[in-house]
C-alpha cells in the first residue's frame, strides 16, 4: 500500500519526531525541531557509536526511475538500505537510522533535517540511476558541489533528483534552511570529507559492479546539503539498463552492494576519515 506522509501536522506530531519535522517544514521553521548545536560527548567510534543515516531515495507517490520490466527504483533502494542497515547493526561501534523504512514520501529537506536531528556522522542517499539510452550502465557516487556540477550528466541527475519534491506536491519555496548553509559549507571541510568518503565507497563498489565513472562527481543535490555531515549519493546501478535492472532485482546483488558500501564506510575511517563537524 502506497502512503503519503501527512503534509499537515497533527496532534500525533508530539509523539512522532518525523511528523514534528514535517510540521515545522510546512511552517518554514525546520530549525525548531533540531537539537541545540554542539558536539555529542566523546569521540564517535571510541566513546560512542558512529551514527549513520541511510536515505532510500524516493518513496510513496514518487516511484523514482522505472525499468523496462517495471522495476521501481523506490522499491529496490529500500531493499538495499534495509540490507545495509542490518549489516551496520552488527558492527559494535556503529548505530544506524533510516529516513524511511516503508513506502512513504518524505520531502528532501526533511530527510536532511532528520539526519541532523539524529546527529548523524555520515549520510548515505541510495538510488538506482536511469538514462535515455538503455546501453548506459555502471555504479556512481556523488557529493555536493557549491560551485556547479562537475559534468553535464551530474547536473542533469541533480536536477532530476531535486524534482522529487515536486512529484510529491511539495513547493520549492521556503528554502532558507538549505540556502543559508552554503556559506558555512564553503567555510568548512565537509564537502572535502564527503569526497574522501565517496572515494572509498566508489572503490569498493567497483568490486561488485562496473563503474560508470572512476571518480566521485559533484552537483547541487538538495539531499546532500547538511552543512556538517559528510554526505554522499550512491547510484547503485542503471535501472534503465535491462541487464542491471535484472541484477538489481536479485537478493545476491543487493547484498553485494550493501556489503560494498559498508566496506567503504570502514575504509573511510581506517584512513582517518572525519566525522560530522560540530
Amino acid at each position: 500500500m502506497v502512503d503519503l506522509y501527512p503534509a499537515q501536522g497533527t496532534s500525533a506530531a508530539e509523539n512522532d519526531p518525523l511528523l514534528a519535522l514535517l510540521e515545522d517544514y510546512n511552517k518554514g521553521d525546520l530549525g525548531k525541531s533540531l537539537p541545540p548545536e554542539g558536539p555529542q560527548k566523546g569521540k564517535a567510534g571510541r566513546d560512542r557509536p558512529i551514527v549513520i543515516m541511510l536515505d532510500p531515495g524516493h518513496g510513496g507517490e514518487d516511484p523514482g526511475a522505472i525499468g523496462k520490466n517495471k522495476t521501481r527504483e523506490k522499491d529496490i533502494v529500500l531493499q538495499i538500505a534495509r540490507r545495509l542497515s542490518a549489516l551496520i547493526k552488527k558492527q559494535p561501534n556503529m548505530r544506524v537510522y533510516m529516513t524511511r523504512n516503508e513506502d512513504v514520501f518524505i520531502p528532501l529537506k526533511v530527510r536532511v533535517a532528520k539526519a541532523r536531528k539524529q546527529r548523524a556522522d555520515l549520510f548515505i542517499s541510495i538510488h538506482a540511476d536511469a538514462f535515455t539510452s538503455r546501453s548506459v550502465r555502471g555504479s556512481s557516487v556523488f557529493a555536493l558541489s557549491t560551485k556547479g556540477a562537475t559534468s553535464a550528466a551530474a547536473r542533469f541527475l541533480a536536477q532530476t533528483q531535486n524534482e522529487s519534491d515536486e512529484i510529491g506536491g511539495v513547493s520549492r519555496s521556503g528554502d532558507q534552511y538549505l540556502d543559508h548553509t552554503i556559506f558555512d559549507l564553503m567555510q568548512t571541510a565537509t564537502v572535502n570529507d564527503s569526497l574522501k568518503f565517496g572515494k572509498e565507497v566508489l572503490k569498493n563498489m567497483g568490486h561488485v559492479n562496473k563503474l560508470h565513472k572512476n571518480s566521485v562527481e559533484q552537483a547541487g543535490f538538495a539531499v546532500l546539503k547538511a552543512p556538517d555531515i559528510p554526505s554522499i549519493l550512491v547510484e547503485t546501478a542503471f535501472i534503465s539498463n535491462v541487464e542491471e535492472e535484472r541484477k538489481l532485482r536479485t537478493s545476491a546483488f543487493q547484498q553485494q552492494v550493501a556489503q560494498s558500501i559498508l566496506a567503504g564506510i570502514k575504509a573511510y575511517f581506517a584512513n582517518g576519515g572525519e566525522l560530522a563537524r560540530r
